[in-house]
């Protein structure tokens, strides 16, 4: 009898493309930081560095520490080579923790969110026909694992008339890692197969060498926030790179 399919889901760069919003949220709640930062908005050209810098984000605030390099010139290629040293010495240099970042990012979405949801739902599409995948999952057993606040993933859910039930998101407020989340689901559904899809290439390799994961199927999303290099080291036979194309099937 073939086991039944659990599907795992990160969010962010699987099933939303959220890179601009976020950027536009980091500036936002950068501007309450730093008086340098005097644009209502910022600038064209910072929102596409902040898409190729992406990948080096797992947490939203970091956001604010990219948008902060980027103004000051620091290159697209430093910071994705160098971002965890870069981070530090932001945070550093200006007194800041990741507790208080994490705050003022979350309110600062929160705020866009009151004043202009729609706005705001408009900057967080999701991609190219995950809405009707996701619908035909809502008969199935799927979850969402990922680093955003729980509340923002229902609205954007909900904008999209994805039914999905709060115990099944795990986001940032478990606060749980994604391998402790996976360990659960392990646990919770054996003998199904659990399928977990990211983006996030180093986040694969943590599930890749956690011997109570060895059951879980990894799949690398080529679609999502991942570089060159990324898609390059993921070409081993533990992780399946997937096309979106392949993924809606």
């Amino acid at each position: 009898m073939k086991q039944p399919i659990i599907h795992a889901l990160d969010f962010d760069g699987v099933i939303c493309d959220s890179a601009v919003e976020t950027g536009i949220t980091g500036w936002k709640a950068a501007k309450q930081l730093w008086d340098d930062l005097a644009t209502p908005l910022p600038s064209q050209q910072l929102i596409e560095q902040f898409r190729q810098v992406r990948p080096v984000l797992e947490t939203g605030y970091e956001a604010i520490l990219l948008v902060r390099l980027l103004h000051d010139g620091e290159t697209v290629g430093t910071i994705l080579n160098n971002f965890s040293e870069l981070q530090k010495k932001v945070i550093n240099d200006n007194k800041l923790n990741p507790t208080s970042l994490k705050k003022i990012f979350g309110a600062t979405r929160d705020y866009w969110i009151n004043d202009d949801p729609n706005e705001w739902i408009e900057m967080n599409p999701l991609f190219p026909s995950v809405t009707e995948k996701l619908q035909t999952l809502e008969k199935q057993d799927w979850y969402i694992i990922t680093t955003k606040q729980e509340h923002f993933v229902k609205q954007i859910l909900t904008a999209n008339q994805i039914q999905l039930a709060d115990e099944r998101i795990f986001g940032l407020d478990r606060k749980l890692n994604k391998e402790a989340v996976l360990t659960d689901l392990v646990k919770r559904h054996t003998p199904a197969s659990i399928y977990f899809v990211e983006d996030r290439l180093p986040t694969l390799f943590n599930v890749l060498n956690n011997k109570e994961l060895e059951s879980v199927k990894l799949f690398f999303a080529l679609w999502g926030y991942n570089t060159a290099q990324d898609k390059s080291d993921a070409k081993q036979p533990a992780i399946e790179s997937i096309t979106l194309e392949s993924f809606l099937v």
